[in-house]
């Protein structure tokens, strides 16, 4: 199992924001910081702000921050926000066109059974979970420290 790149820098842009804290974040220091496209950053983070992730403040002095207190930030909710098909293969819903041999298919169940561990993963934690080292990653992302 795989998440796109769209899903794997929002969770990047999030751990980012969050450790600044009430510090209002750029995207363009985001990418520089990750080393990642400014361009791709854009559009993540501007579905994360239709999602009620991110706070957007226009203007000179504008930026984004956390809109939302990391512990109330479920990463599961945010991996299937974030990705536009979790259809593992083509026969799970949204994967493509019916299988000629589905009603005898056991391979279906078991890759919907991996998808569900997969995400129940994801489930179990929190954007603060992934914030816990925040002064190390403050450091190593070169953000001030929160």
């Amino acid at each position: 199992m795989r998440l796109t790149g769209f899903t794997d820098f929002a969770l990047r842009v999030l751990m980012y924001v969050g450790a600044k804290g009430e510090s209002l974040s750029t995207v363009e220091e985001i990418a520089d910081s990750y080393g990642i496209s400014r361009h791709h950053l854009t559009k993540v983070v501007h579905r994360l702000g239709q999602l009620g992730y991110l706070e957007t403040i226009r203007g000179k002095n504008g930026g984004i921050r956390l809109a939302r207190d990391p512990g109330e930030i479920n990463l599961g909710a945010v991996v299937r926000q974030m990705e536009d098909d979790l259809a593992l293969v083509p026969c799970l819903p949204g994967g493509g066109p019916a299988c000629r041999i589905a009603p005898a298919c056991v391979l279906k169940g078991i890759v919907s059974e991996a998808l569900s561990a997969f995400l129940k993963a994801f489930d179990g934690h929190t954007l603060a979970d992934l914030l816990a080292p925040r002064r190390k990653l403050a450091r190593l992302l070169g953000t001030v420290d929160a």
